[in-house]
């Protein structure tokens, strides 16, 4: 017992308690990303996403695909692994260089790890000539 009357377990359970309301003030609830909605957003321009590749929207941390003619997709383009930012999709795929993971343009879905987890989805419409978030 310390001289205030608490047992080493008593002192490490309120040093924990301590740091996990420290992380949940730094991080958000539950660690997500907390950013205003990208709701009738125009993302990109159909003409700036290629057929079999795509768009990398860097300030908006976005990735938009046409894994086929006339069909758009959106993803967060922070990599499920570690969170780095992937790069412009090409080939029908979207790739992670911090380390090596891929993600299909079609469904977001880890076709190469270490990432197991599906990119993040944004449901998106062509209005005119832009790309919108649903």
């Amino acid at each position: 017992m310390s001289e205030n009357g608490l047992g080493r377990r008593e002192v490490l359970g309120a040093a924990g308690v301590a740091a996990c309301g420290l992380a949940l003030t730094a991080c958000g609830t539950g660690g997500a990303e907390s950013r205003p909605s990208l709701k009738g957003k125009v993302l990109a321009k159909t003409a700036d996403v290629p057929v079999g590749g795509g768009a990398l929207i860097e300030d908006l941390k976005v990735v938009v695909t046409q894994p086929s003619e006339g069909v758009y997709m959106a993803f967060s383009a922070r990599c499920t692994h570690k969170g780095c930012a992937v790069s412009t999709p090409k080939d029908n795929v979207i790739r992670c260089a911090c380390h090596g993971s891929e993600f299909a343009t079609d469904s977001g879905k880890a076709t190469k790890g270490p990432a197991t987890a599906p990119l993040a989805s944004f449901k998106v419409r062509v209005e005119g000539d832009g790309i919108v978030v649903a």
